[in-house]
């Protein structure tokens, strides 16, 4: 059994990553105020010590702990690792993802720290956005100086910042995005806050107050582990991650049983890890067994990574996704170009990475089948060693595994694709993907969501996304490709409206009533298409056509509405077989984010 120790954005995170494995495990918060939709976790609610720990862990068997916890509760941080030490359990730290150090920021060592320098500064007037559990250690400040605190609208909080003799007139309540009216109305000296990373929207908050001409004091995080936590002669072992791929994949490593299919890498993770480890071998002479990898989503992950002749390469790892690339040796090899421009990368394909040949792709016929994702993976993670550097891509076994893909009938000769959007991948069992799908489903009915959207992956799901801005992550469900499972999912749990997000590649398939959109069922039908856009009132000849997205620019942008309009209302007829009850709104997709009802 697991245990997470949340009540952050990163223990909302742990849960939906925990959930998709559809296993029992425990989510444990301080307070009660933090509102999760569990399906398979049990929510404890209160805080425990040590002794509650040590008791509730021997009673449930628990075999992994995850500190989701806030990077300030050195409290909690202590307790977990003195837990860990004592049953000798392993720990996932989930942390946040920080941006660098800035030089628009004073940092402070500690609240103490920070009162000295704020002092030194003369600041008169403080907004502090460091909370309510900061305003008895910053007294020595606020009892000499105009301060005002920034807490949440709790009665809790305020009853904390009462007791602490706080003055009640300079309390300002938490609202969305309001730091810049804040700064308007009390024209403080500075702003006081956290090191609170990403998820705590520390670097808008610098940027408020750069904008507004205030200073800006940062406490920094605490070390973790605390210091003189752990003997020097013990051990914990300790996983560091900062994203729910990396807590997945670490889990999967730690407590195999508690996901029945394992997750994977995709080519263009594994060329990107590559390329890192060959960079890291040229320019600083350093051979690690493994290389941090910065995804698509900014978490970070860490990949296994060998070394030849010249070259580093990742053996693709075994997944339960049915992946003829599975067990492939994906090298890169990295040379210094002779450019100005430090942050210039050129990117090649070597033996068995394919060419297009037709047009239709992210790059023209000629160039490596090397997706842009992948290609913005490279360039981003070799971006710190401020090298102009050529990768050139390679897998010695990718032309003979690529004639078993439907590479060479798109028209990609020579060998593999790298490609990926996340950077993972999932499982892709059918049963076991649809049985996914379901329990997805369950989680967005049982999250009160007004509405579900279904997309078929990560890119449509961004595009979609910001459609709907107001619901919960849990409301958003991939379909894959199976459009019809999931309406019919959506249908028999009386989900009452259901948006269906995708493109064009899928539209045109479903549009000809294949409700199973895998490449395996079927391929689009051009004369289908063709009487697609007869009845658009836009007759072309499309006899050359071998992407579906192609058709965005064959189309005349004066008819690019009428043909969405054409391809929706079949694509509708087909979907109303299996949604008779559920209101559905279908949105096409456009390959730049463009959305069509």
């Amino acid at each position: 059994m697991i245990l997470v120790f949340g009540g952050t954005t990163e223990g909302r995170k742990a849960v939906e990553a925990l959930e998709a494995a559809g296993s029992r495990y425990y989510y444990s918060t301080r307070s009660e105020e933090q509102q999760v939709n569990l399906t398979h976790g049990i929510h404890l609610k209160g805080g425990m010590d040590l002794s509650e720990m040590l008791s509730f862990c021997n009673a449930h068997d628990i075999r992994l702990i995850v500190d989701a916890a806030h990077p300030f509760a050195e409290n909690l941080h202590c307790n977990l690792l003195q837990l860990a030490l004592q049953l000798q359990l392993p720990v996932i730290r989930f942390d946040r993802i920080y941006p660098p150090h800035s030089k628009d920021v004073i940092w402070c060592k500690d609240y103490q720290d920070a009162i000295r320098l704020m002092e030194e500064q003369e600041i008169k007037r403080l907004l502090a956005l460091t909370g309510v559990n900061t305003i008895v250690p910053l007294r020595p400040y606020w009892s000499r100086h105009e301060c005002w605190f920034r807490i949440l609208r709790r009665e809790s909080s305020i009853r904390m910042a009462r007791e602490a003799g706080f003055p009640e007139n300079h309390l300002v309540f938490y609202e969305e995005d309001e730091t810049e009216a804040l700064i308007d109305l009390l024209h403080p000296d500075a702003l006081l806050t956290k090191e609170s990373g990403v998820s705590g929207g520390f670097s808008q908050k610098v940027e408020t107050a750069k904008a507004a001409g205030i200073k800006v004091f940062a406490v920094q995080r605490p070390a973790y582990p605390p210091e003189n936590v752990i003997p020097k002669d013990k051990t914990v072992t300790i996983d560091y991650v900062n994203g729910p791929h990396g807590l997945r994949r670490t889990v999967e490593k730690r407590f195999p049983e508690f996901y029945p299919l394992h997750s994977g890498l995709t080519t263009g993770t594994c060329a990107t890890a590559a390329a890192v480890a060959a960079a890291k071998a040229l320019l600083c002479g350093e051979r690690p067994d493994e290389v941090p990898v910065i995804l698509p989503d900014g978490e970070t992950i860490h990949v296994t990574v060998g070394y030849g002749d010249g070259f580093a390469y990742v053996t693709k790892p075994d997944s339960d996704d049915p992946d003829v690339t599975r067990g492939l040796e994906v090298r890169a090899a990295v040379s210094v170009l002779q450019r100005e421009d430090l942050q210039a990368i050129e990117i090649k394909g070597g033996v068995g990475v394919g060419i297009f040949t037709l047009p239709g792709f992210d790059f023209p016929p000629g160039e490596p089948a090397i997706n842009k994702g992948p290609r913005q993976m490279i360039r981003d993670n070799l971006a710190v060693f401020d090298t102009p550097l050529q990768v050139v891509v390679s897998v010695p076994e990718g032309e003979e595994v690529a004639q078993r893909t439907f590479n060479p009938r798109l028209g990609i000769e020579g060998g593999i694709s790298i490609i990926g959007v996340s950077g993972i991948v999932l499982p892709f069992s059918e049963d076991a993907f649809i049985d996914s799908i379901r329990k997805c489903m369950q989680v967005a009915k049982a999250s009160g969501a007004p509405r579900v959207v279904i997309n078929s992956g990560a890119k449509s799901e961004r595009f979609v996304r910001a459609r709907y801005p107001e619901l919960p992550q849990q409301a958003f469900v991939e379909y894959g490709n199976y459009i019809g499972e999931t309406l019919k999912m959506a249908e028999d749990l009386d989900v009452e409206k259901v948006t269906l997000g995708i493109m064009l590649g899928k539209a045109v398939k479903l549009a000809a009533g294949q409700l199973d959109t895998h490449s395996r069922i079927g391929t689009m039908d051009k004369e289908f298409i063709s009487q697609m856009l007869a009845e658009a009132n836009c007759p072309m000849d499309i006899t050359n056509l071998t992407l579906a997205r192609e058709l965005w620019k064959m189309i005349p942008d004066e008819k690019i509405q009428d043909f969405c309009r054409v391809v929706i209302s079949h694509c509708r007829q087909h979907c109303a077989a299996v949604t008779k009850k559920c209101e559905l709104t279908i949105l096409l997709i456009g390959e730049n984010g463009e959305v069509y009802s």
